[in-house]
């Protein structure tokens, strides 16, 4: 794929030595981390972008952020705590044009599938000139063990503001494998991918997968937002924090993403993981007992 260059365009030009290695941003994630592991594996250089990561890498602090991208090719973007929230899309484009005027090449983001409030970030990667590919999804398998619902899942009552909304839930192995591939293959460059699983599910659909794998009972509780909203305050939650988590949520859950597409398997040559494999495989680790 060609393209070309305008003023300002730091995009490769023939000849030109490139600067080596991947700068993974929630590199102790759950996408980041796996993506780290791709790209070890695979025997390239990678930096953990993250807060103990070495140099340090901070969103609330720009201090940090050129010493963690000097000498990197790429970089895996991840905003911390939301690319939805006012300061991302200024925070972004901050980055990626220090990125970019620093010598990376390649730029990877992953953002929300149905989510306008990211667009403004998205935007900054796409003019930030250097080739970009933007990765979409919404609900992660792992939500339900790595993440809030992991003790929900353990007590047998998963409770949402989701009805009887159906998702392709998506399987963060197969984000990392996607990401990890546009990172290091030539032909994605700005291609926007809109990653889902192969399937729609409901949240009673997945409490039900997740009881057969794990042997016993696991329920889905639909709440009303504001019950959410009272829920998260109950356990603690700061304010701020309950109403960008209830935002999102709802938003989320309100159907617009309840459709499949075929870019995992455009991008990898195989399925998505199917949320039953993912239960299963989840219940032996023992992480639900």
């Amino acid at each position: 794929m060609t393209s070309i260059a305008s003023p300002g365009d730091h995009r490769m030009a023939a000849g030109e030595t490139p600067a080596t290695g991947t700068l993974v941003l929630g590199g102790t994630g759950k996408t980041g981390r796996r993506v780290a592991a791709r790209l070890t594996a695979h025997g390239l250089p990678v930096r953990i972008g993250s807060r103990s990561g070495t140099p340090p890498f901070d969103w609330d602090d720009p201090a940090t952020w050129a010493s963690a991208v000097a000498g990197t090719g790429s970089v895996y973007l991840v905003c911390s705590p939301d690319l939805s929230v006012p300061a991302a899309a200024p925070a972004v484009r901050s980055l990626t044009q220090l990125a970019v005027h620093a010598g990376v090449r390649r730029l990877v983001l992953l953002s929300q599938r149905g989510e306008n409030l990211v667009h403004p970030s998205e935007r900054a990667v796409q003019e930030a000139g250097a080739e970009w590919t933007i990765l979409r999804a919404s609900w992660f398998n792992q939500n339900f063990s790595e993440g809030h619902l992991t003790e929900p899942v353990r007590r047998g009552a998963v409770a949402l503001p989701a009805g009887s909304v159906a998702e392709p839930f998506i399987d963060a192995d197969d984000i990392a494998d996607v990401a990890a591939a546009v990172l290091t293959e030539d032909g994605h460059a700005d291609q926007v991918y809109d990653l889902t699983g192969p399937r729609l599910l409901t949240f009673a659909d997945a409490a039900a997968e997740i009881s057969s794998a794990a042997g016993r009972e696991v329920r889905y509780q639909p709440l009303s937002p504001d019950a959410y909203a009272s829920a998260l305050a109950e356990a603690g939650i700061p304010a701020e924090y309950v109403r960008l988590v209830t935002g999102l949520t709802t938003r989320g859950l309100d159907g617009r993403n309840a459709y499949v597409t075929n870019d995992v398997q455009r991008v990898l040559g195989r399925a998505p993981t199917d949320f039953t494999d993912y239960a299963r495989a989840t219940a032996a680790t023992g992480v639900w007992a």
